[in-house]
């Protein structure tokens, strides 16, 4: 079951059925999309993917999903979940550009491993950028992350490999 977490300024809850517009808006924003993923999809895939959300993660309590609120809006999106591609748990975020720039990356990747750290008993956590993301990675090694190994994607571009440890 995803658990409520809360941080200074963020409300990290599960998603709600009426969060759908407001959901596939952060993922059809381009600025937001083109580091998810495998980049943009169509609205209709978005709109399943959030179905998904409830048919399958939440209904078969897969992994941790959450919405990410500020003063009651959706701004973002927040998963930690166990992922082959590291070989353990991995973080994912996104926040709308609207809110880039103010500390809420951190603030989000920080309730994300304290929760990763603490509730779920791990010992490390991953994460997985696109070596372009500049700003995400530079946040991810702020927090403590370290670059471990790099994915060669089949479109020729670079995923980096973070790893934090306790």
């Amino acid at each position: 079951m995803t658990p409520t977490l809360r941080t200074e300024r963020l409300l990290l809850e599960p998603y709600a059925p009426e969060d759908e517009e407001d959901f596939v808006a952060l993922f059809q924003d381009t600025d937001v999309s083109r580091w998810m993923g495998d980049g943009p999809s169509t609205e209709a895939e978005d709109r399943a993917l959030f179905g998904r959300v409830f048919t399958k993660v939440y209904a078969q309590d897969l992994f941790a999903v959450w919405a990410v609120r500020r003063d009651g809006e959706l701004v973002g999106h927040a998963e930690i979940k166990r992922t082959e591609a590291v070989d353990g748990h991995e973080i994912i975020y996104a926040l709308a550009p609207a809110a880039w720039g103010i500390g809420l990356g951190t603030e989000l990747a920080r309730a994300l491993l304290d929760h990763g750290f603490g509730t779920l008993g791990l010992s490390e956590v991953h994460a997985t950028v696109a070596a372009e993301n500049t700003a995400s990675l530079t946040l991810l090694e702020r927090i403590g992350f370290e670059h471990t190994r790099d994915i060669d994607e089949d479109d020729g571009s670079t995923t980096r490999v973070l790893t934090r440890r306790r």
